[in-house]
């Protein structure tokens, strides 16, 4: 009988053992396989492009060019490789109008302008604008993946998107970075935004902004007094080559595509 009972609790053990043995195999599978995703990511959103594109249009041609931009928008979203491409118009300057878009790579991104849509905005442009395009390119600080720039606001909302360019002082870029890094996760949970961006100016790192979506005006003041925005405002009243810097601010409204969950 003890020799049976042994022999019982070795086969215990040894089950034991096993399952312990696969469990952790399995778990070292799926924590390589995080990795390996996390790696992946990582890399193509270093290879990313980021654009905004800035066009002052002249009043008899605002109606052809929106339509032209709307057609272009609506064509680059349905590419794998984009990553978001949305149009906008200046609430205090409705000529003047923005393109702004993600892609998978500059090869993505170049391949994309050469076909009609994009052709048909650069042949409009030589005649409609009133002053030459402005093309900003940036990169994208702690990025959004596809998934979260592609969300929306719902039909009922009343959408608020923020751009405020900053101007910052040299050699205080880093801890406008660091302050924007602790707060960002904290931005992007409130119950209110949509899309939260930070991202620096390619041709000046001096540069910085910020593209902030809420869904409605009542989200956006929220997000004003939220206390995790503090030392952001602290930074800005403080560290920024001209004051206020509510004169970088653009308040945007989307004519394209429009997506409404």
């Amino acid at each position: 009988m003890r020799t049976n009972a042994w022999l019982s609790n070795t086969n215990i053990v040894l089950v034991l053992i096993t399952a312990f043995l696969i469990c952790t195999s399995y778990t070292k599978a799926q924590s390589a396989k995080a990795v390996g995703e996390a790696v992946l990511s990582a890399l193509q959103q270093q290879q990313a492009v980021a654009r905004l594109t800035r066009y002052e249009v002249k009043p008899e041609y605002l109606d052809q060019f929106k339509k032209a931009i709307t057609d272009y928008v609506l064509y680059a979203i349905g590419i794998e490789s984009n990553i978001m491409a949305e149009a906008y118009y200046e609430r205090e300057n409705p000529s003047i109008l923005w393109i702004i878009e993600r892609w998978g790579s500059i090869e993505e991104w170049m391949k994309v302008k050469s076909n009609t849509q994009s052709q048909a905005v650069s042949r409009l442009a030589e005649m409609a604008l009133q002053k030459p395009i402005k093309s900003v390119p940036v990169k994208d600080l702690d990025p959004l993946s596809k998934q979260q720039w592609r969300k929306t606001a719902n039909a009922a909302d009343s959408q608020l998107t923020i751009m405020l360019f900053v101007d910052a002082r040299a050699g205080t870029q880093q801890r406008f970075k660091d302050v924007y890094h602790i707060a960002m996760p904290q931005f992007r949970s409130e119950p209110g935004v949509i899309t939260y961006q930070l991202s620096q100016l390619e041709e000046d790192d001096t540069q910085f902004v910020t593209y902030e979506k809420f869904r409605s005006n009542a989200a956006f003041q929220y997000h004003l007094n939220f206390p995790p925005i503090q030392p952001v405002i602290d930074y800005l009243n403080s560290s920024i080559k001209k004051q206020p810097f509510q004169t970088g601010l653009h308040n945007l409204i989307e004519f394209s595509p429009l997506i409404r969950q």
